[in-house]
């Protein structure tokens, strides 16, 4: 082996355990624990903050390719995941699962040495719902799996980043990302609608393989309808101001009328809208952290009782 082709295995040996973190879903893990870690009241050193994240990002990628591990053999028999590193053969699942574990280790090490070991143990009950709870027994186990793992695991990330600006958990903190619970399910399920063939020929019980398309569409309208209602809860604990209500009011009513559409569309439209959908959840989610992380971090926040007070003048 050259020089130049050993430098070529060497960077796709490099790309492939990258792709094992899943790179896009965790960026947004990072963001929402981010939002978290801002959020908090208080103040946090920078030095603290950027090791937590870190810890964070490791341990949300550890248990990313823990799941990969794990659902090799699902990856294999879908054309979506077929060409993974793992069911390609281009990494050794024993090589996976050690690098799992490495990276978890890590994490959690990181986590409890600076911000304690409430924050570790919020990292710890994540990565644990996420790639135990959800990928090695839910996943496989019902059609509600997202329902519970994955709603679950999304609202531990940013209530981790919060508990390593704080040393723990609050109801405040509960009350401000209790809407990312219910909308997981939808934001799934828009894309189990697309490749349900892919799911079914798998073997995994998702909701459009197990209850159909039509039902999973309606049921999506009344998880939706209630995190765009959840999304108005951090207002009345004041964490949230002006700015949040705007775009929480705005999105919330856009992606309540998108689920209505996708619900009605025809067998022929659904797959489409589904899509649709999809990226706009993605955007939605994205721009009330990215609101909340402006309130917080920059010292835009408005209160309402200010705007109120400002009206009744």
């Amino acid at each position: 082996m050259n020089a130049r082709t050993a430098g070529g295995h060497t960077a796709g040996r490099v790309a492939d355990f990258v792709a094992l973190l899943k790179p896009r879903p965790m960026s947004v893990v990072v963001l929402t624990a981010l939002a978290g870690l801002l959020a908090a009241p208080g103040s946090t050193t920078l030095s603290v903050a950027l090791v937590a994240m870190v810890a964070i990002a490791l341990g949300g990628g550890g248990s990313a390719v823990l799941n990969m591990w794990f659902e090799r053999d699902l990856d294999a028999r879908m054309v979506r995941t077929a060409s993974r590193p793992i069911p390609a053969g281009r990494v050794k699942p024993a090589e996976a699962l050690a690098f799992a574990l490495a990276l978890i280790a890590s994490g959690l090490v990181a986590m409890a040495t600076v911000s304690g070991p409430a924050a570790a143990a919020m990292l710890a009950l994540t990565i644990l719902f996420y790639g135990v709870v959800y990928t090695m027994w839910l996943k496989r186990a019902t059609p509600l799996n997202v329902v519970v793992g994955g709603g679950l695991a999304s609202i531990l990330t940013p209530l981790t980043g919060w508990a390593a600006a704080t040393g723990g958990v609050s109801l405040e903190a509960v009350a401000l990302f209790a809407f990312l619970v219910p909308w997981t399910p939808p934001h799934v399920w828009s894309q189990a609608l697309v490749r349900s063939a892919d799911y079914s020929n798998a073997g995994v019980p998702m909701m459009p393989v197990v209850a159909g398309s039509a039902r999973t569409r309606r049921m999506m309208v009344g998880f939706t309808a209630a995190h765009a209602l959840l999304a108005f809860l951090p207002l009345a604990f004041g964490t949230t101001g002006l700015a949040w209500l705007v775009v929480a009011s705005l999105g919330g009513v856009a992606m309540t009328a998108e689920a209505v559409r996708l619900a009605r569309a025809t067998d022929a439209t659904a797959q489409a809208a589904a899509w649709i959908f999809y990226r706009h959840n993605s955007v939605y989610v994205v721009a009330l952290l990215a609101v909340l992380i402006a309130e917080r971090a920059l010292g835009l926040l408005v209160p309402l009782t200010a705007v109120t007070d400002y009206l009744l003048r």
